[in-house]
């Protein structure tokens, strides 16, 4: 007897459609599926990570981003399963920032004084070394600290310059406007850590660890994988260290930030130990 065809057509149609049921968009809410989507994003003025004290990943978006552009956000949103929140002021890299150091026409903050043998160096944010190569202690910059020694601005935001002036003291320590907090070494950030910075342009702030992994879109690039906290900061504030005031430890050094000192806002700091990875220094 003749054989029906369609029992190995519907076979082979299954075996088609199988594939295809296992590549199926994930249950929206799920914090792969919603990181990926994110991953796209690169709108100048956003940043997106996981927010713990929600359990969803979040998208802001700062006051730059045109209501165009915030409904094209929405429908990526909704399609990650994740929340949209609006953060006041600019994000931006703060270039203008403990104690100030100055190349190109800018100012920043150092962030840590770090060395390999015994060749000293220090740590600030990218953004401020690919500012100038030659760094000094003073604005009518006759009093030279060293030379840029790395750079790595956007994809991450850190720098390195390896100090020249052999007179200049490096202790291992955070200027405290006034004073100075010995570092400890180095530590792991954890959300709900409370946490304080110091920079040249507003002093020591303190706050508290809000998330980490955070992706931001800044006007000039995109950095992943920085520490977000409720810390204001204003311009020349960046480069300078974020450190745990119970320990002494230095968690990190500040990328950049949405808001002001006078109504509030938020920071974004590169892990330190990424940074001591990178360049093979340690803390003294």
């Amino acid at each position: 007897m003749r054989r029906s065809p369609f029992p190995a057509l519907l076979a082979a149609v299954l075996l088609l459609a199988a594939p295809a049921a296992a590549h199926a968009r994930p249950a929206v809410g799920d914090p792969a599926w919603a990181a990926a989507v994110l991953a796209g994003v690169r709108t100048a003025g956003t940043a997106w990570g996981h927010e713990p004290a929600t359990g969803r990943m979040t998208l802001t978006v700062d006051d730059t981003v045109g209501a165009a552009e915030v409904a094209a956000l929405r429908a990526t949103v909704a399609r990650a399963g994740a929340v949209l929140r609006h953060e006041p002021g600019r994000l931006t890299t703060l270039i203008a920032g403990g104690e100030a150091i100055y190349a190109g026409g800018g100012r920043c903050s150092l962030g840590a004084n770090v060395r390999s043998g015994s060749t000293w160096y220090f740590v600030t944010a990218g953004h401020c070394t690919a500012a100038g190569s030659t760094w000094y202690a003073n604005g009518g910059q006759s009093t030279v600290l060293g030379s840029r020694a790395g750079s790595s601005f956007p994809g991450n935001d850190y720098g390195i310059v390896r100090y020249t002036n052999t007179s200049i003291a490096h202790p291992s320590a955070v200027h405290t406007y006034p004073g100075l907090l010995t570092i400890n070494g180095v530590g792991s950030p954890y959300v709900g850590q409370r946490a304080c910075r110091s920079g040249s342009t507003t002093g020591v702030r303190c706050g508290f660890v809000q998330s980490l992994n955070v992706t931001v879109n800044y006007s000039e690039g995109v950095v992943s994988g920085l520490i977000r906290t409720n810390i204001c900061a204003e311009p020349g504030d960046s480069g300078g260290p974020l450190c745990d005031p119970a320990t002494g430890r230095i968690l990190g050094i500040l990328s950049g930030g949405s808001g002001n000192c006078t109504t509030g806002g938020t920071s974004h700091f590169q892990p330190i130990m990424e940074i001591l990875s990178a360049y093979g220094v340690t803390l003294p």
